[in-house]
């Protein structure tokens, strides 16, 4: 199957990171995305029905996922959709398992710092050009003391939101208030038209 998606939503469990006997590091978690729509009567905004992915994560993918990626954190992944049929015992069901070809932080929900790994820096040499600073841009514009050069920052170890969600998957008041002040939370008027309820 070739169906790409890209869902967003919280991380539901402690991802499982393993590495198999043939050295291929895989990182698991289950992913839960709810979808919000306008509710016409009660004049606000209101949670859906929530639908559960499998996530798998392979290779480099799956050792940075494992290092950056807790439960509760607001996540975007993209990857390739399987659909398919289990049976155990006499219980059946379907299972939804995405694939992840790339996996990072809903910034609509905290911030994050970037720390590139030795393999990152490799493939980066094998590619050119995708994260250097150009002379329109200041090569200090994303400075921090011990930053790398049109990275965010290079001094942790893990990518880190700045912001932990609650226990309902919603940013912490100080992220919330601050958005607020910017008036970036209140829901553009655009998205309530044609709003299912």
């Amino acid at each position: 199957m070739t169906d790409l998606v890209t869902v967003t939503g919280f991380v539901g469990n402690d991802p499982r990171h393993n590495v198999t006997d043939a050295g291929l590091a895989i990182t698991n978690f289950r992913l839960a995305s709810t979808r919000r729509y306008f509710d016409r009567a009660k004049g606000e905004w209101a949670d859906g029905e929530t639908n559960w992915y499998s996530v798998g994560a392979f290779r480099q993918l799956a050792v940075n996922a494992a290092a950056s990626v807790s439960k509760g954190d607001r996540v975007i992944v993209h990857g390739r959709l399987r659909v398919r049929p289990w049976e155990t015992g006499e219980k059946t069901g379907t299972a939804v398992e995405i694939d992840a070809e790339s996996i990072g932080h809903d910034l609509s929900w905290g911030r994050t710092t970037v720390t590139r790994t030795a393999a990152g820096r490799s493939a980066e040499a094998a590619s050119p050009a995708v994260h250097e600073t150009s002379p329109s841009t200041p090569a200090d514009a994303w400075a921090r003391p011990g930053a790398t050069p049109g990275w965010p920052d290079s001094t942790g170890d893990r990518v880190v939101p700045r912001s932990e969600p609650d226990v309902e998957g919603r940013p912490t008041a100080s992220v919330a208030d601050d958005a607020a002040e910017d008036g970036a939370l209140e829901e553009p008027e655009s998205a309530a038209v044609g709003a299912a309820g």
